[in-house]
């Protein structure tokens, strides 16, 4: 278990990422990790420098708190964390698993209120008041989130971020519980709470429309610190930030280094794809095994057909031979066989291509490319739309 001066100290990068792959991430519909494909999990965020791991909520049960309790005393360089509802019977929980850090969250929407919780609004700020100043006294790293924010009273938000602030929290964390929020409004409420509360914020977003990145993006530009996300998005309904695409757009789009080595996330990815039974969809940003696959374009000068070298993630840039393929990437393809085409063979190859590729409504494996090679060379027609009918016997 990490002091909260060293926990303070792991989480001092500009931008720093809580992942909640063991928390959120199996939430998500047939979800369920065994015990030991957590401790895997947790080793490969480690391993990847991801700085702080949620790893679980332990009121759920023995195994649970077995988990988060095994994790905990693993040696990871991570700060561990455990999830909580603010009431002091969760949280000794989570004392009781020695872990260094919590979350301790509550709803803060009028609808939340109103109906999950049936209480108002001082109630919810007397609960995070009372429950964030124990776990202070119990020396541990906090932040409070509060939930479905993006339909929460900005005021009260602010008044929440606070009362969180003066009990002993460390940051502030703006949920985006059903996935409501879009970057303009996100960017803006982030902003506002920043500047007021002068306190860590921390954006935790899901992705029910599909702006689950776009909106943790707008967040770290009007100052948010902390991200939380969750390995290929994995959780509740639509999913959360998927981890990878955090690392690289933060890298790419904001300049903002996390810290976290890239090359290692499709490695923490097919672990997680494998405990979930969630497949990796080849097209997924980042860690898809088509993402560097190339059909057109320019396939000497990748920087003018690629947004990063397929190196950063460990990946790959591939030859896709189909319909859409041009003169260069025939060419190129057959180089790998050790075959150097003249431009008129290779022009000649590419209409082959294209008609075999849109006649069988796909593209071609390496085989099925040498093939068509060998037809062009011998002069064999492998269409048979060009082959005369034969007439037919007589009735």
């Amino acid at each position: 278990m990490k002091s909260k001066s060293e926990v303070v100290s792991c989480l001092s990068k500009p931008l720093c990422i809580c992942d909640s792959t063991l928390g959120f991430g199996e939430q998500a519909a047939g979800a369920v990790f065994s015990n030991i494909e957590k401790y895997r999990i947790a080793q490969l965020l480690d391993d990847a420098g991801v700085p702080q791991i949620e790893a679980g909520n332990p009121i759920l049960g023995n195994e649970e708190k077995k988990a988060v309790r095994h994790i905990a005393h693993m040696g990871l360089d991570a700060s561990v964390m455990a999830w909580n509802r603010a009431d002091i019977g969760d949280i000794n929980a989570s004392i009781d698993c020695d872990v260094d850090s919590v979350t301790i969250a509550l709803p803060a929407s009028e609808i939340q209120m109103e109906n999950m919780l049936k209480k108002d609004h001082q109630w919810v700020l007397d609960k995070i008041y009372e429950s964030t100043a124990y776990a202070a006294e119990h020396g541990l790293y906090i932040s409070v989130i509060a939930e479905d924010a993006s339909r929460a009273d900005l005021g009260f938000l602010i008044d929440f971020a606070k009362v969180a602030k003066e009990a002993g929290a460390d940051r502030f964390g703006y949920e985006d519980s059903l996935g409501l929020d879009d970057p303009f409004t996100c960017n803006e409420r982030i902003k506002m709470i920043k500047q007021i509360s002068n306190f860590d914020i921390e954006i935790v977003t899901h992705n029910d429309f599909g702006m689950a990145t776009a909106n943790a993006l707008a967040a770290i530009k009007s100052g948010a610190r902390f991200v939380r996300t969750t390995t290929m998005g994995l959780g509740p309904r639509a999913g959360c930030a998927p981890l990878e695409e955090i690392v690289m757009t933060s890298k790419h789009m904001l300049s903002t280094e996390t810290g976290i080595d890239s090359t290692k996330l499709r490695t923490v990815a097919e672990a997680v794809s494998t405990a979930s039974g969630f497949q990796i969809w080849p097209t997924k940003p980042v860690i898809g095994a088509k993402c560097f696959a190339q059909e057109s374009g320019i396939l000497n000068k990748p920087e003018c057909t690629e947004p990063y070298d397929p190196a950063e993630v460990g990946m790959e840039r591939t030859l896709v031979i189909g319909k859409h393929s041009v003169r260069n990437t025939i060419v190129a393809a057959m180089s790998e066989m050790s075959i150097e085409l003249s431009r008129e063979d290779a022009e000649q190859l590419l209409n082959m291509v294209r008609k075999a590729s849109t006649m069988m409504h796909r593209s071609l494996n390496q085989r099925e490319l040498f093939q068509l090679y060998e037809d062009m060379m011998s002069g064999n027609n492998t269409f048979d739309d060009d082959v005369p009918a034969q007439a037919q016997p007589a009735q």
